[in-house]
C-alpha cells in the first residue's frame, strides 16, 4: 500500500520547478503510507508523487511509473493491490505489451495504455490511482468498487486540480488551507456517510467505483461500478456452495505478498472464516510448516469488568483463543490499560490520522495501538471487515424497530444520534432533520428492487444497499487511516465485488435459512471452525467497560471543552451534567459524547480550520 499526490494545472504559476516544489510537500505528508521510497514525476502542466509501502516485486513497482516515449508518456502513481495482476499480465502479453518488473503497478499502466479508462472494469483489487496522459494532457482519478483505498481533490484557484490519498497532502498545496462551514459540518455530524466521516469544505472524495478526469473541458466525474441487483436463479444448495467458493477465492487471493503477512482475528464468525482460509493459503504457498500469525486486541481487566450491550455480547479473547488454536494460527493479544487509550498523545496521533473529529474515542485508540504492536512483525494484515454488511449481520436488520424506522438504521441502533451534542444554534442552521429525511428519501430512491418483492424482502434489499454503500464508508476509512499511519496495509475479502454482487441478490429468506443472522457465511466456516465460534452471535469491536477509563475521560473532556470553537459546535448544557455523575454509571453510547468533544478539541487544536459557522 502506498500514498499518492499531484497535481494537474492548465496554467501553471511558477512552472514545472513549482509544481515539484508544492507535490512534494504534499508527498511528505504521506509518509507513513509509504515508507520505503518515494518519487516524483513532473511536466509542464502536472506532477505526480508517490509514497512505497514495498509489499510485491521490492527491487521493482517503483513509482511514479512511467510508459511510452518522451513528450507522450502515460504515468502513473497508484496506491493498493490489483489481485488479478497475473491474468492481465497475459492478455496484456498477448496484445504485444512488454513487462520489467513483477508488480501489479506495471500492469496496472500497461492496461491504461491498451484500454484507457475503460481498464477499471478489468481490475479486481482495491486500489486508488491517478494517470496522466502527457498527449491529452489529462488527468484521471479513480477507486476501487467498495472504496476500501481512499482519494481525495480539490480545485486550485488557477484552475486546476489537486488531488491526494488524505487531505493533509492537500492542506499542503500553498493555495488550499482547511476550512470548515455549516453544510460541511452537517454532511460530517450528520452520520448520513453520503461521503467520508470528515467535515472540511472543498474537499471531494473520488466515489468508490468512482472515476474523475481533468482536462481543458475542466472537471468531470462518473463511475465505471455501482451495486446492482441481478436475477439470483440458483437453487439453495447451489447458493451455499458459490458463496463458500467466493469467499475461499476472495480470502486466498489477498495472501500475495513478498513480506510477512498476517490475519486480524478477532474470535467473530467473520475474521474466523477469513483467518482459516488465509491459514491454508499459506500453507499451500510456502509448505506445510507455514504458520500464519493471528492478532487480537483486548483491554485489561476486560474479563471482570465487561457488561454487554445492544452491539456487544461478549468478551473476544477467549472465542479468539478457541479459533486461532483450532486454525493452527501464531495468535497474540495487545492488552491494553486505561493509561494507554487515554493518552493524549495517542488520541492526537489517531485525529491526525483520521482527518476527522468523528471517531469512536477509545477504539478507534486500540485499533491504532494494535496495528502498531502488528506493524512490528508484518506488513500486511487481512480483515473480516465488511461480513456484517454483505451477510445482514447487523442488529439493524434483525429488529423490528430499525425494520420499521424511516430513517438510516444505524442512528437508531448505535445510539449515534444522541451522540453528537450540537450548539442549538448550529444545529437550527443545519437543519438536520430536514437534511436527514431528504438525504434518506433519495438513499432509498438509488436502491434497486425486483418487480413483486415482499415487504421483507424490499427492506432488506434496503437495508443491505444503504449498510454497504454507506456505513461502510466510515469504517473502510478508519481501517484504512489507523493501519496505514503505520505503513500497514489491511486487505479486506468481503470487499470483494463479485461476493458483493452475489450477495446482494440473493433472496433475504437464503441469508436467514438457519434462523440466525449471516446463515451463508456460517455455512461457508462450517467445516473450519470450532462451533462456539461458528455460532457465536454478533459481536462489535470492543470498547473498553473499566470505569477508570470513564473517570479519566471526564477529566480529559473537561479541559477539551475550554479549547477555543470546541463549544460553537457542541452543546455545553448536554456535556457538562456528564463531567461530574458517577463514572459507572455512563453507558457506552453516553460516553461517545465525551469521546467526541475530545476528538473535536484534539482535531481543532491541530488543523486549525478555518471556521465559518
Amino acid at each position: 500500500m502506498c500514498g499518492i499526490a499531484g497535481l494537474a494545472e492548465p496554467r501553471p504559476v511558477g512552472g514545472p520547478a513549482r509544481l515539484r516544489a508544492i507535490t512534494e510537500d504534499m508527498t511528505a505528508t504521506l509518509a507513513p503510507r509509504g515508507p520505503d521510497a518515494c518519487g516524483t514525476w513532473v511536466c509542464e502542466r502536472a506532477a505526480l508523487g508517490h509514497r512505497r509501502l514495498a509489499v510485491i516485486d521490492l527491487d521493482g513497482g517503483v513509482q511514479p511509473m512511467l510508459s511510452g516515449s518522451a513528450g507522450s508518456r502515460t504515468v502513473l502513481s497508484y496506491s493498493g493491490e490489483v489481485y488479478n495482476h497475473h491474468d492481465l499480465r497475459a492478455t496484456l502479453r498477448s496484445r504485444g505489451h512488454h513487462f520489467a518488473t513483477r508488480s501489479d503497478t506495471e500492469v496496472v499502466l500497461a492496461a491504461f495504455r491498451e484500454w484507457g479508462i475503460a481498464a477499471l472494469d478489468r481490475l479486481e483489487g482495491m486500489f486508488a490511482l491517478a494517470v496522466w496522459d502527457q498527449t491529452t494532457e489529462r488527468l484521471v482519478l479513480a477507486r476501487d468498487r467498495l472504496g476500501v483505498k481512499p482519494l481525495y481533490w480539490a480545485a486550485t484557484p488557477s484552475g486546476g486540480i489537486a488531488f491526494g490519498s488524505e487531505p493533509k497532502a492537500l492542506f499542503a498545496h500553498p493555495d488550499l488551507a482547511p476550512a470548515v462551514d455549516v453544510e460541511s459540518l452537517r454532511e460530517g455530524y450528520s452520520l448520513l456517510f453520503s461521503t467520508w466521516p470528515g467535515v472540511y469544505s472543498g474537499i471531494h472524495e473520488v466515489a468508490p467505483g468512482g472515476w474523475v478526469v481533468a482536462d481543458a473541458d475542466g472537471v468531470t466525474a462518473g463511475r465505471y461500478w455501482q451495486l446492482e441487483l441481478h436475477e439470483h436463479t440458483d437453487d439453495p444448495n447451489t447458493t451455499g456452495e458459490r458463496v463458500a467458493e467466493l469467499v475461499e477465492r476472495a480470502a486466498r487471493s489477498r495472501l500475495e505478498a513478498d513480506v510477512e503477512i498476517c490475519s486480524l482475528l478477532s474470535g467473530g464468525l467473520d475474521s474466523s472464516v477469513v483467518t482459516a482460509f488465509a491459514a491454508a493459503e499459506l500453507r499451500d504457498r510456502r509448505g506445510a510448516g507455514a504458520v500464519l500469525r493471528s492478532y487480537a486486541v483486548d483491554y485489561a481487566d476486560q474479563a471482570r469488568e465487561f457488561v454487554g450491550d445492544v452491539l456487544r455480547t461478549g468478551h473476544d479473547t477467549p472465542y479468539a483463543a478457541e479459533a486461532g488454536a483450532h486454525i493452527g494460527t501464531d495468535h497474540s493479544v495487545t492488552v491494553l490499560d486505561p493509561a494507554a487509550l487515554l493518552d493524549v498523545g495517542h488520541r492526537r496521533a489517531v485525529v491526525a490520522a483520521r482527518d476527522s473529529p468523528i471517531g469512536v474515542g477509545d477504539m478507534d485508540t486500540s485499533l491504532y495501538l494494535l496495528f502498531g504492536r502488528i506493524r512490528e512483525h508484518s506488513t500486511v494484515a487481512l480483515s473480516g471487515e465488511a461480513a456484517d454488511e454483505v451477510f445482514g449481520g447487523y442488529p439493524w436488520f434483525h429488529g423490528a424497530r430499525p425494520r420499521a424506522a424511516a430513517t438510516f438504521p444505524w442512528l437508531l441502533v448505535t445510539g449515534d444520534d444522541a451522540a453528537v451534542p450540537l450548539h442549538p444554534d448550529l444545529a437550527a442552521s443545519m437543519r438536520l432533520a430536514e437534511y436527514r429525511a431528504d438525504t434518506y428519501s433519495d438513499a432509498l430512491a438509488a436502491v434497486p428492487h425486483h418487480p413483486g418483492e415482499t415487504a421483507e424482502q424490499h427492506r432488506s434489499r434496503e437495508l443491505q444497499h444503504l449498510s454497504l454503500t454507506r456505513w461502510l464508508r466510515q469504517l473502510l476509512h478508519r481501517k484504512d487511516r489507523l493501519s496505514m499511519a503505520h505503513g500497514l496495509e489491511v486487505r479486506v475479502p468481503y470487499c470483494d465485488h463479485r461476493l458483493v454482487e452475489y450477495a446482494f441478490s440473493l433472496p433475504w429468506e437464503l441469508q436467514t435459512r438457519d434462523g440466525r443472522e449471516k446463515s451463508l457465511l456460517r455455512g461457508t466456516g462450517a467445516k473450519h471452525l470450532p462451533e462456539p465460534v461458528l455460532w457465536r452471535a454478533k459481536n462489535h469491536y470492543p470498547a473498553t467497560h473499566d470505569p477508570g477509563y470513564t473517570a479519566g475521560l471526564q477529566e480529559l473532556a473537561r479541559t477539551c471543552l475550554d479549547v477555543d470553537g470546541v463549544t460553537d459546535v457542541v452543546d455545553r448544557a448536554r456535556i457538562d451534567p456528564l463531567l461530574d455523575g458517577p463514572a459507572a454509571a455512563l453507558d457506552w453510547g453516553t460516553r461517545l459524547r465525551l469521546e467526541r468533544v475530545v476528538d473535536l478539541a484534539l482535531w481543532l487544536e491541530h488543523a486549525r480550520p478555518e471556521l465559518t459557522i
